[in-house]
């Protein structure tokens, strides 16, 4: 079966191929990052008006690469949410038009459902369960996957997501958006030890995350340095950023699956590719032996190839939860645990 993916939930337009016996055959992503930037983040109406334009391009290319017809499609999984909601109607409208015009089934997927499962479209794909950190600029949370549909949530954020923390703190730094690369970037010519930022939570004994706090130790700081902060202060105060955002993540991670008596754990969402979260992730996972998984970087962020491999996989256990019925609607919000297993 051929499912064609597409992902507009936010600002990336993503078109994917993924062919259940083959694998993935052709993806196409387009970041509208240069459009939002002077605006210091996602402007939604710019957004969707984006999406309109770029997602017929992205199909015939991914189409090309692939070197299949159009006809050759079996299905078409789009991201019903969570998202922006007239972000998500681009891919919604695109998905069941297309559907309809060709007399294919159509399936709405959940965004973080393609995140969750993206690492098993890596060569060296984790087995069930594990335990997943789901963190972007949206989300930060914890599960436990028993498969597809089966999640648990076990932790997540009160307040600001991790990758919220990130592009907050970088626009108080006078970095450009969006902040995560740039603040870790800068950290790295920090000089370890010159300033503390708190850990929240990090104490809890649950496995919750709240990361308002550490936005706000970082405005004190940059606060106190008035008019004067110099480029190497702000190295400084990114290091100590991104060390305490990583000792938390990283100890609720380790928390998780001692609680959970698991060896597996998968990284998903955009903050996945940050290379402090890596290197101390790794260096745990040597020191407590289990394992740790990864998306490749180009499926870090959004993009379509996950879609479709979300809803081939859905599909490759329940071939009716694709229908023609091509009234769509879409999800703004969707919680995860409402998913039903399949």
């Amino acid at each position: 079966m051929l499912v064609l993916g597409i992902e507009s939930s936010c600002d990336e337009t993503g078109i994917a191929l993924y062919d259940m016996q083959a694998g993935l055959l052709g993806h196409a992503l387009h970041s509208q990052v240069a459009m939002h930037e002077e605006y210091g983040g996602v402007v939604p109406e710019l957004a969707s008006r984006d999406h309109i334009r770029r997602a017929l391009p992205l199909l015939q290319q991914v189409l090309d690469q692939s070197g299949k017809p159009l006809a050759a499609i079996d299905a078409i999984a789009y991201t019903q949410g969570p998202g922006l909601a007239g972000a998500l109607l681009v891919g919604a409208s695109v998905a069941c038009g297309l559907a309809l015009a060709l007399d294919k089934p159509v399936l709405g997927v959940h965004h973080l459902e393609g995140h969750l499962l993206s690492p098993l479209l890596a060569s060296d794909p984790p087995e069930f369960p594990f335990v997943a950190l789901l963190v972007s600029g949206g989300h930060t949370q914890l599960m436990r996957v028993d498969g597809i549909g089966r999640y648990t949530l076990l932790g997540e954020t009160l307040d600001d997501a991790a990758g919220e923390a990130f592009d907050k703190s970088a626009k108080l730094l006078g970095l450009g958006y969006p902040g995560g690369p740039a603040i870790s970037r800068l950290a790295e010519f920090g000089n370890a030890g010159a300033y503390k930022l708190p850990r929240p939570m990090l104490h809890s004994k649950n496995l919750d995350f709240s990361f308002s706090g550490l936005k706000t130790a970082v405005l004190t700081l940059v606060k106190n340095h008035q008019t004067n902060i110099c480029e190497q202060d702000k190295a400084n105060i990114a290091r100590a950023f991104v060390e305490a955002i990583v000792d938390v993540l990283t100890a609720k991670c380790l928390d998780a699956l001692k609680q959970t008596g698991l060896k597996r754990l998968v990284i998903a969402g955009g903050v996945g590719a940050n290379a402090q979260l890596r290197v101390a992730l790794n260096a745990a996972a040597v020191k407590k032996r289990f394992r740790v998984f990864y998306p490749e970087l180009e499926f870090c962020t959004d993009n379509g190839a996950m879609i479709a491999f979300a809803g081939a996989q859905r599909l490759a256990r329940d071939p009716t939860a694709a229908t023609r019925d091509y009234a769509f609607s879409v999800r703004p919000r969707w919680a995860l645990e409402e998913l039903v297993a399949v």
